[in-house]
């Protein structure tokens, strides 16, 4: 129900601009170029209630994008899962929203561990999600320190390039995320989900675009900049 709102939204506005404000034809494709994109980022996000700025831990629970935990484990294989009991307290926290309280948690664990790849993993995506998905440099540090304790794991590649394209940053996004690929270990866990994300923003950017989506099976540059 929602989608059709927003697409008649969008046919509104393009009707609106060309018939009532009489808008000259030479800038139609440009008009339709930047509603295709709304609706690109749109489908990509594919969440209408995303916030706009920091919620309580309460609504942040309600409003999540996606089940941040499920969405970490789908990457993490039985050999990289952290020992550490305290993961488990702090992954309740994160579906609560309460990600500031979760990341504390699992620094407690990396501190004795700096090994644990899937701490630092956990507390760059609490660290995100309370900055309503934006990378800041204290979750980028926790992305890197888990890319360098599991080079041919996918899943600091996948998180880093979610967080761009929620941002918009879609071809930023989607070099990450290519490059992540072409390093990554060929049977890394997560890799079919990662495909099939990368394919979706490949099909958004062609959208803006209105070219053919590229090739997923090769990187444009190497990923060793950005973990």
């Amino acid at each position: 129900m929602t989608w059709l709102l927003v697409i008649a939204l969008a046919l509104g506005a393009f009707a609106l601009a060309v018939f009532l404000f009489d808008l000259p034809r030479a800038v139609w494709t440009s008009l339709g170029a930047i509603l295709a994109f709304g609706l690109a980022g749109y489908a990509l996000q594919a969440n209408p209630d995303l916030p706009a700025a920091p919620k309580s831990a309460a609504t942040a629970s309600e409003d999540q994008l996606f089940d941040v935990v499920e969405a970490r484990r789908e990457f993490v294989s039985e050999g990289e899962a952290s020992r550490a009991d305290i993961l488990v307290t702090s992954d309740a926290m994160a579906r609560r929203g309460r990600y500031a309280e979760a990341a504390q948690l699992l620094t407690r664990v990396t501190r004795e561990d700096p090994q644990d790849f899937e701490a630092w993993l956990a507390q760059g995506i609490a660290l995100t999600e309370h900055a309503d998905g934006t990378l800041s440099r204290a979750s980028l540090h926790a992305f890197q320190r888990a890319a360098m304790a599991k080079p041919d794991n996918l899943a600091p590649g996948y998180f880093i390039g979610l967080s761009l394209a929620r941002q918009g940053r879609l071809m930023d996004a989607r070099e990450t995320w290519a490059d992540a690929l072409e390093q990554g270990a060929g049977d890394a866990a997560g890799r079919d989900l990662f495909v099939f994300q990368l394919q979706r923003i490949d099909a958004a950017i062609a959208a803006t675009s209105g070219q053919m989506p590229p090739q997923t099976n090769a990187a444009p540059e190497q990923f060793a900049d950005t973990p």
